[in-house]
């Protein structure tokens, strides 16, 4: 075994933990390359959903949301990870290369992190509020980027509530919209989409004024807040421009928000649909300090037990990983 790469069976692995990231409706829209001490991620246009993300800003996002599930992994497994972004220019699927260094020294928090990626799940029922000490933990962990991070105030909720009903309001009489949605949502493929468990109740759906219209869903169990409405604090993420490298940014701010908030105990649920079409995407640009690009936006909260949504659904490891054989 040598120790200055990892080999198939470590990369699987992390692969493996990288493909729980989220990507929008479960599309999982990359693939894994591994030869020779590199591994390379490439976005797999196959999966690109062509009416909710024509320009594919949200596929190359759901990549850095699994890019950094993979840092996150590796780390984990005691090895560290120099990434080279977009290495054969901003036009092309090769979002990323990996190189690797043996001795990295995980700390107790990493393992927090690694764990709370099989923890990790969108909860799109109504939450209740987050404790605002553990708001504020969860922003300050994320470390340096190209991305910004934006703690929504209560006031904003009815721009949200707004650009949300404008946004639904457009894509009502949208056939390609729907047509793709229905396909994505609540259908009964086994590896990709969000399946009928994972989707909220019509009754849940009227009670989150901030949520993408999805298909109803079809768990029955209940979820101990019928009088309740969402009040779940948003997170907003933001560049400062609009091209691949920044949604790379995004997408790892993306999946650092997540995985911290999961860590501490809050529920998460991400948002993109206001950020699909331009009239919603500028109301939530207003609501950026100085302005930006907003990318995706986050629900966190605290949930019930009871009735928590079914696990989406990943496709095998082996058919988003290619292993070159080993030069001898």
């Amino acid at each position: 075994m040598s120790t200055r790469i990892p080999d198939s069976d470590v990369v699987r692995m992390a692969v493996d933990l990288a493909c729980r990231a989220p990507s929008v409706h479960n599309s999982q829209p990359w693939h894994w390359r591994y030869e020779t001490g590199a591994l390379d991620l490439h976005g797999d246009a196959s999966r690109m959903l062509g009416a909710i993300d024509p320009s594919g800003r949200q596929l190359v996002l759901s990549c850095g949301a699994a890019l950094h599930h993979l840092q996150v992994a590796f780390t984990a497994l005691k090895w560290s990870t120099e990434v080279r972004r977009l290495p054969d220019g901003a036009h092309s699927d090769h979002l990323a290369t990996v190189r690797f260094g043996h001795g990295a020294r995980p700390a107790s928090h990493d393992f927090d992190l690694v764990a709370a990626i099989r923890r990790r799940y969108s909860d799109r029922r109504p939450l209740a509020a987050p404790n605002a000490a553990a708001t504020r933990s969860v922003v300050s962990c994320v470390g340096p980027s190209d991305a910004q991070v934006t703690v929504l105030s209560p006031d904003a909720r009815e721009i949200l509530a707004d650009a949300t009903a404008r946004s639904a309001a457009l894509r009502r009489y949208d056939t390609a919209y729907q047509e793709e949605l229905h396909w994505w949502a609540g259908h009964t493929t086994a590896t990709t989409g969000i399946p009928p468990e994972a989707l909220v109740t019509t009754e849940q759906h009227h009670r989150v004024d901030v949520g993408r219209h999805f298909p109803a869903g079809s768990r029955t169990t209940p979820d101990g807040t019928a009088t309740e409405v969402d009040a779940s604090t948003v997170l907003l993420v933001s560049t400062s421009s609009d091209e691949r490298h920044a949604w790379l940014a995004a997408g790892r701010m993306l999946s650092e928000l997540l995985l911290e908030a999961t860590a501490h105990g809050l529920a998460t649920c991400p948002l993109t649909h206001v950020t699909e079409l331009p009239g919603s995407r500028e109301i939530i640009a207003g609501l950026i300090p100085g302005g930006g690009c907003p990318q995706a936006l986050i629900r966190i909260g605290t949930a019930a037990a009871e009735g928590r949504p079914a696990p989406t659904p990943r496709l095998p490891t082996e058919s988003v990983l290619s292993v070159a054989p080993s030069r001898r």
